[in-house]
């Protein structure tokens, strides 16, 4: 690299130099992240990993790609850029183990209007802390350098990751039974989801986001959004470790209760969850009260405190829940499968 320059690309606005210092910073992190299995090291032209398949009959493997979304205008606004990554990393992988798979390695993509290396490294600081959250190795990516497409100050965040599960093993919703317990793990917050709604409530662009609020606890009302969005990928392996029967799992993302618990039911059953069963958290009464938001378009925007939820056999319920506990979880019974079309059926 050292004789890579161009004065032409660079008076475009392309500094590859930036490029080359951002890997530089970045480097040191991404190995923190590296598991058995990684192959070389960053900066080859694709990332390398062996799977280990001992022990499995029919490896599948099972992927997902997502982005933070409109939620980086609050990282803007607050001038803080090491924890986007772990949203990232988390809408990505907490999709994989709905499957009952385990994230292996991850991609992420930044786009910029301008490739500042301390604000690079920070972002990528908190995708290593996604990944070593969830245990899998971070093996590559791409930095855009795009001006005149982003502002100078903006960029745009995605990631796409790979697990892998046995067939005979895989989670898909064929042994949902009448009767099983539906467990929610609780969120961290608002995590990825529904920011456009919540940006356009307290109009963020011009409110006072850094003031600490008394009904947030303590925290400004930045702070409390840029919460970083909570990876369950451990504690589901930890109670598929346990022998616990997971029947189906969903991740509560985008459309909230009315759009993903559905997507883990099969014909003929509805999850019928009771809403008092788990505390709402601050943030969500506070955009209800300010937005002046319909209950129930809350639960189909937001996770409301549910971040995934898990389906059990009845008498595996007490038993996952300890597990759940034992792995740093704070999890509650919610509710129960039950004969139904509508697919979820929330008790106000």
């Amino acid at each position: 690299m050292k004789n890579s320059h161009s004065q032409s690309y660079a008076d475009a606005g392309v500094d590859v130099t930036a490029g080359y210092e951002a890997v530089k910073r970045m480097k040191p992190l991404v190995e923190s992240t590296y598991i058995p299995g990684v192959m070389g090291t960053l900066g080859g032209f694709g990332g390398m990993f062996a799977p280990n398949m001992a022990g499995m009959k029919k490896p599948v493997l099972v992927s997902g790609t997502d982005g933070v979304g409109t939620k980086l205008k609050l990282a803007f606004l607050m001038d803080k850029h090491d924890t986007v990554g772990i949203d990232c990393v988390a809408m990505c992988v907490n999709d994989i183990v709905c499957g009952g798979a385990a994230p292996m390695f991850f991609l992420d993509y930044i786009a910029c209007g301008k490739n500042d290396p301390t604000r690079i490294a920070q972002i990528v600081a908190g995708i290593a802390e996604g990944c070593r959250q969830s245990e899998c190795a971070l093996v590559g990516g791409e930095t855009a350098e795009m001006p005149g497409f982003y502002p100078v100050d903006e960029y745009d965040l995605a990631g796409f990751s790979v697990g892998i599960v046995d067939e005979e093993k895989i989670i898909d919703g064929k042994r949902l039974a009448k009767g099983d317990v539906l467990i929610g793990l609780a969120s961290s917050g608002v995590h990825s989801n529904g920011f456009s709604l919540v940006r356009k409530v307290f109009d963020v662009e011009n409110a006072d986001i850094k003031t600490p609020l008394e009904e947030l606890g303590g925290k400004s009302l930045g702070e409390t959004l840029l919460t970083p969005t909570r990876i369950y990928v451990k504690s589901v392996k930890a109670l598929l470790a346990s022998g616990v029967d997971i029947h189906a799992v969903s991740h509560i993302t985008g459309g909230g209760f009315y759009e993903n618990v559905p997507r883990m039911m099969t014909d003929g059953l509805t999850a019928r969850i009771d809403l008092s069963s788990f505390p709402r958290l601050p943030i969500f009464n506070l955009i209800q009260q300010k937005g002046n938001i319909p209950l129930r378009d809350m639960y189909n925007t937001f996770n409301m405190g549910i971040g995934m939820i898990l389906a059990v056999p009845a008498e595996q319920a007490e038993t996952a829940l300890q597990c759940l506990k034992e792995s740093g979880e704070t999890a509650y019974c919610i509710g129960e499968v039950t004969e139904g079309t509508e697919g979820v059926e929330l008790l106000y």
